[in-house]
């Protein structure tokens, strides 16, 4: 990280961190203040929304339309306040981009996996960059390490150079914070090897990733004692969790957020998330896209990023199902609580293992795999003994036979017993019945005829 963007990132997470005494009242007003200030920016410098919103400009946030990432990307150059972007420009720069690159030296770009069927591209500037990067190191704050000092840090998760999970690790590389990013792809003896020879403090990686790592502490394999643990990008179980405590202790801090906007964190009560509501304005809204009470759960969460200025999110959608606390947090912090995150349908595959187990892999694992084939969308689809993979809209021509021969290169990599797989070529991907075309969709037993014991 530039010295120059350090202090930056300093100065933004002592802000936050004196946002954390706000009253209720305090960050409502912030919000409005905000809001219209982000709407004003907006109006004046967005086709896109000037259109989207025309007629509503001077109406409440709630009676806006909500922006899904297919309405985003499909009209992603208007969309944006910098006239000079070009989309099929940030595509070709993500295809040779490295992690510490900027597109048109200025804009730090970002995408999605495309778990809902579809990627979305980010682009921030140096100031909403700084910020994201701030935001995410709240937890920290929160566990009573000022993130100024210095700290050996180790990255467990994707270094697919277009990550968040990869260009924040870069960012967060520094003088100051010391790290090392080790891909999830990396056989798993590997990892424990080389965290051993590291010796973190800072442990930050995908859930179902720290807790096959809680399992190899507790196996004796792994001797590391961080003292935090972020988990972020994916649900994080009570099992999982159990896990990590039980070979770390209570030093897990889970981190919500996304490629489009960091969205919550985890404090010392661990009782909960609160929202980073000084940086964003969240609805928990049903199917039809209207408010959930306190205490249910909603079909999606809607989310207005109120620092982000050159790619404005209002209302954007997020397809994760939360549920808001009814009472607030014993720490005595005024953002609001999430008590509960559904997410997605669990999306990591289990295969049996070469050595008699069980290997799990995680859903990001195929993207890399899965993501360049030429095809306007893909699903993975996982039964008991084998697997599909539909391609919609496959190039015609296209030799699909490469794409089996990695897969089981890959997973034989991470030591998976491979099942049959069947390349499917299909007009569209079918959806649930919830509208959702999840990229995985992993085999659950029917165990509804088994007796099973804990």
């Amino acid at each position: 990280m530039p010295f120059s963007t350090l202090l930056k990132v300093g100065w933004r997470v002592a802000k936050l961190a004196r946002r954390d005494r706000w009253t209720r009242e305090q960050i409502l007003e912030h919000q409005a203040r905000s809001l219209q200030q982000l709407r004003r920016y907006v109006y004046a410098r967005s086709p896109f929304y000037r259109q989207f919103h025309k007629g509503l400009t001077d109406r409440p946030l709630q009676e806006l339309p909500i922006l899904t990432k297919p309405i985003m990307m499909d009209n992603f150059e208007q969309l944006v306040t910098d006239r000079s972007i070009r989309l099929s420009a940030v595509e070709s720069f993500l295809e040779s981009a490295g992690a510490d690159s900027k597109f048109l030296n200025r804009y730090v770009v970002t995408s999605t996996s495309g778990t809902t069927g579809r990627r979305a591209i980010v682009l921030s500037d140096s100031p909403e960059w700084s910020t994201y990067i701030a935001a995410l190191a709240r937890p920290m704050t929160w566990a009573g390490l000022p993130p100024a000092r210095r700290r050996k840090t180790a990255h467990v998760v994707s270094t697919v150079p277009w990550s968040m999970s990869a260009r924040a690790g870069a960012s967060l590389n520094s003088r100051i914070s010391l790290s090392i990013r080790i891909d999830t792809h990396e056989p798993l003896e590997s990892i424990v090897r080389r965290l051993n020879e590291w010796r973190p403090q800072v442990l930050a990686s995908y859930a179902s990733m720290a807790g096959e790592l809680a399992d190899e502490q507790a196996a004796g394999r792994l001797k590391i004692q961080p003292q935090i643990i972020i988990t972020a990008a994916e649900v994080l179980t009570e099992d999982i969790r159990a896990r990590i405590e039980a070979a770390w202790g209570k030093v897990l801090f889970n981190l919500y957020g996304a490629t489009e906007s960091v969205i919550a964190a985890e404090c010392e009560q661990h009782s909960g998330l609160h929202l980073f509501e000084d940086l964003g304005i969240f609805e928990v809204v049903d199917e039809r896209g209207r408010p959930v009470p306190d205490g249910e759960y909603g079909e999606r969460l809607l989310v207005t990023s109120l620092f982000r200025r050159t790619q404005p999110l209002l209302r954007y959608e997020i397809s994760d199902m939360v549920r808001l606390a009814k009472e607030p947090c014993g720490c005595k912090r005024a953002f609001r609580l999430i008590d509960g995150i559904q997410g997605r349908i669990e999306e990591v595959l289990r295969f049996p293992s070469t050595e008699g187990a069980e290997v799990a892999i995680d859903p990001i694992f195929f993207e890399p795999i899965l993501g360049p084939v030429p095809a306007s969308a893909w699903q993975l689809i996982q039964e008991r003994d084998d697997l599909t993979i539909k391609f919609a809209g496959l190039a015609s021509g296209f030799d699909t036979g490469t794409i089996v021969e990695t897969l089981r290169s890959e997973l034989g990599k991470k030591g998976a017993v491979v099942p049959p797989i069947t390349i499917l070529p299909v007009d569209s991907i079918p959806r649930s019945a919830s509208g959702k075309a999840p990229l995985i969709k992993a085999y659950v037993a029917d165990l509804s005829h088994e007796q099973t014991s804990e």
